[in-house]
């Protein structure tokens, strides 16, 4: 039997098309779930739309649309980004599904039963583009922590009494470290949120209509109760709240990839809210860093904002995934811009990767006609590329194993430099002129294409169209992680035809053309 394993993101909020930042998040747990597939993993991956409250309603009215046609086609929009750039989710679960619906509702009924949720009355400042009550001590100069506008509001309210589950929360935080991750994260929650009493949470709204109705007619269940359970509703709990064959096989989750500023929801609310309906928590909630654009949080008022399809006309869809996946660091924030997109596209994945393979398939065309002799190389050259492979796939899964993904395609990317470095110290070229260096030069050659199709089975978790081409080019069927364990699973054959994997950009000719649109 496979091992079970789990990964969700934060469900998209469906008031409009996700930016380049809101992206990176489905790529980076993409990558995640296409390694453990390949490790040998029955792997669920979920990932979806929130679709309800006053935001929406309110943009869906500025359109002329009811709320459900609205979220129909942002989530059809989002369905398609996420096509664009590869994520392959196993499941795309959506807040105004029939079932999640049902099982929202006997949730809510459930913990206002057994005394954890109560009527009262909200007083406060709202932020209506935050859709929350902002406390005093986040308020500036009259606005909210994101400069938006509030409101005096005061409404009848469902509250969740959060204090009654802390202690425990606390110390579950304490005996499990990877709960939160990185481990910033986990400092941050204990001091910043926990180290005083949590207030009650309001959990229901009377002020809009477009949510999912509580058994009190006047209110909607608000976003904690509704969102945060689309991780177990998309397992196929229904109302009885029995647990399905698919929520024994994946409960608990691996890892729920979350943005950074949504972490105290996944590490407060969600965790206290399956304590109280007496269900196991999540291994691990990791709070991934932001994407910057020109180190500034993107923002629409700024208008900084780069949306994927805007890079697409541009760039290769791996360039991207290879961009955020190497480029943003494992606990702190990552910059993207234009420029830097052609600077990595032209050293990493022209030079490094493109031109390793280029010149490798282009000598084995012109010394032996595409034709490829299993043998090794004899002499001691200063790369030995069986020593540089032999640890990678162990190297790579370290990584993986702790979510550090732009290390892990570090593993790899330093294999090919040394790769490159062996075609420099070996002097194919040499040896082709050299009558009794001959089975020499068959080893060399041998040894590139071995080591390039080591790398791509390594690189199909994170830029997999460009794998996929790398392995059709030295036409070989052998790529499972089990036929990397040992140098020399390539057997004798034919080359196919080389392709360009990636394109080298004049950088001021492409700002240019990106400029031009």
């Amino acid at each position: 039997m496979k091992k079970p394993f789990y990964i969700s993101t934060a469900i998209a909020y469906a008031s409009a098309i996700p930016h380049v930042g809101n992206v990176y998040e489905a790529i980076l747990a993409d990558a995640i779930a296409r390694f453990k597939r390949l490790d040998g993993y029955q792997v669920y991956f979920q990932t979806g739309t929130d679709e309800h409250g006053q935001k929406i309603e309110s943009k869906a009215a500025l359109k002329g649309l009811d709320p459900k046609t609205y979220v129909d086609q942002i989530s059809d929009e989002i369905k398609r980004i996420y096509a664009a750039v590869g994520v392959s989710y196993d499941h795309f679960i959506r807040t105004t599904d029939e079932r999640h619906y049902e099982v929202v509702q006997a949730i809510f009924k459930k913990l206002y039963d057994q005394g954890d949720i109560y009527l009262g009355k909200y007083a406060g400042w709202y932020s209506v583009s935050e859709e929350s009550f902002i406390s005093e001590k986040d308020i500036v100069d009259g606005k909210g922590p994101n400069g938006d506008e509030l409101v005096w509001t005061e409404e009848e309210t469902f509250f969740f009494d959060l204090k009654k589950y802390q202690a425990r929360l606390i110390k579950h935080i304490e005996d499990n470290p990877t709960f939160i991750l990185p481990e910033t994260r986990k400092n941050e929650m204990i001091n910043n949120f926990l180290s005083e009493p949590l207030q009650d949470l309001s959990v229901s709204r009377t002020s809009f209509k477009w949510g999912i109705p509580t058994f009190n007619e006047k209110h909607v269940t608000y976003v904690w109760i509704d969102a945060l359970t689309n991780y177990i509703t998309g397992l196929d709990l229904d109302g009885s709240l029995a647990p399905s064959d698919k929520f024994k096989t994946f409960w608990p989750a691996d890892i729920h990839l979350i943005g950074k500023d949504i972490l105290r929801f996944h590490t407060i609310y969600w965790p206290i809210m399956l304590m109280a309906l007496g269900i196991e928590l999540p291994k691990t909630v990791f709070g991934h860093p932001w994407v910057l654009i020109d180190k500034s949080k993107m923002s629409k008022s700024i208008g900084n904002t780069m949306y994927v399809d805007d890079i697409l006309k541009h760039f290769k869809k791996d360039t991207l995934r290879y961009y955020v996946l190497h480029e943003i660091p494992y606990a702190a924030d990552g910059n993207l811009t234009y420029e830097l997109l052609i600077e990595r596209n032209n050293t990493d994945l022209a030079n490094t990767l493109g031109n390793l393979v280029n010149r490798t398939i282009g000598m084995a065309n012109k010394y032996r006609g595409g034709l490829i002799t299993k043998a090794n190389t004899q002499k001691t050259y200063e790369v030995s590329l069986v020593e540089a492979t032999k640890s990678l796939l162990q190297d790579v899964r370290s990584k993986m194993d702790q979510y550090k993904v732009s290390d892990a395609i570090e593993e790899v990317m330093k294999v090919l430099r040394l790769a490159n470095k062996f075609i420099d110290v070996t002097e194919p070229w040499k040896l082709f002129k050299d009558e009794s260096a001959q089975s020499e030069l068959d080893g060399v050659l041998y040894e590139l294409i071995e080591t390039i199709r080591i790398t791509a089975v390594c690189l199909q978790a994170f830029i997999p169209d460009t794998a996929e081409n790398i392995l059709n080019q030295i036409n070989t069927d052998q790529r499972s992680f089990d036929s990397i364990l040992t140098f020399g699973a390539y057997q004798s054959g034919k080359l196919n035809a080389p392709e360009v994997l990636f394109e080298r950009f004049n950088a001021v000719e492409k700002l240019e053309e990106i400029l031009k649109g």
